[in-house]
């Protein structure tokens, strides 16, 4: 391990994505209300007239969670996937309940991106040159580039618990993350020091060149909560399986949400109820505290089971927080 070791960041990733979305939001291009068939008119059917970015976004689109049944040259293509996201019925009304997608709703998201760009540039490039690098994020990208294979940590499952994800699936996809391989919602590579910059970039520090990522307004209404009292079915069978209470996603058109009450959360329990930040499948965890001006970055290689993960940083995360003075 090197203080410059890049690790797949799972779908932490997904805050990449919805970043650049929200910067196309900032410029006036696109609208949270904005329904997806007006930017892809094929997704327009089945069920998913309505449908809006917001939807998208907050998991209330209906798409299902698991990887969808394609090739693998399809699954790291947007366009693919998006084609197939269109011909799907949803799984709920969308807009009714917080269905997590784990791969498919990001590379719709990641399309919408790519055609309002005018199509010219890959999503990858888009990523890179709009985000990426104004950030100096230098060791990030979508899919393994070149010049940091030598520096990624081999992924390895350190648990054999069954649970949300098939550990041993994870490490295979692991190496699919090739550097044509673009999967919006799982696929990128980082390192500690460059996703911290993305993060006090969430905090709505400058960037290298004086810029900010998002504007004041946007990164207030982006971390707010946008799921109400409505539950995450991503996490309906630790009830059964962990005795876990019940209890609200907290999702906002950006990121997780710390929130109110005492459920087990990875940000902490003694985190601002404003805290916000996302999560990598068994690994990865960042999030950025508005109240204690903190923001805190945890990068592994080794997987564990997702609610065992979810608890590793609820302890790591109240350390860092009981170690905070006034």
């Amino acid at each position: 391990m090197r203080t410059d070791s890049v690790f797949y960041t799972f779908s932490l990733a997904k805050q990449l994505t919805n970043a650049l979305v929200l910067k196309r939001i900032d410029a006036g291009e696109i609208a949270f209300t904005t329904q997806i068939r007006e930017v892809i008119p094929e997704y327009g059917c089945k069920g998913k007239e309505n449908t809006t970015l917001a939807d998208l976004m907050l998991h209330r689109a209906g798409l299902p969670f698991q990887v969808p049944p394609l090739a693998r040259q399809q699954l790291g293509d947007t366009r693919a996937m998006t084609a197939y996201a269109a011909s799907l019925t949803p799984e709920a009304v969308p807009g009714t309940s917080v269905r997590y997608s784990a791969i498919l709703g990001h590379s719709v998201l990641a399309e919408i991106v790519r055609k309002l760009d005018g199509g010219q540039r890959s999503y990858r490039e888009i990523l890179s040159e709009d985000l990426l690098k104004p950030l100096g994020m230098k060791d990030t990208s979508l899919g393994v580039r070149a010049d940091l294979g030598a520096r990624c940590v081999p992924v390895v499952a350190r648990d054999d618990r069954p649970g949300m994800f098939d550990l041993a699936g994870l490490v295979g996809a692991a190496f699919l993350f090739d550097e044509t391989f673009e999967l919006p919602a799982a696929g990128a590579v980082s390192t500690v020091s460059d996703w911290f910059r993305f993060a006090e970039a969430c905090r709505g520090a400058e960037g290298p060149d004086g810029d900010r990522m998002l504007s004041p307004a946007m990164l207030r209404y982006a971390t707010a909560n946008g799921t109400g009292t409505l539950t995450n079915s991503l996490w309906d069978y630790t009830v059964a399986m962990r005795g876990w209470p019940a209890f609200p996603a907290f999702l906002s058109p950006g990121f997780y949400l710390r929130g109110d009450g005492i459920f087990p959360h990875a940000f902490g329990q003694l985190a601002s109820a404003r805290t916000y930040g996302g999560i990598g499948a068994g690994s990865n965890c960042f999030w950025v505290d508005p109240i204690s001006g903190v923001s805190y970055v945890f990068m592994s290689a080794g997987l564990m089971e997702e609610s065992h993960s979810w608890e590793r940083h609820q302890r790591y995360s109240d350390i860092v927080h009981s170690a905070l003075a006034e």
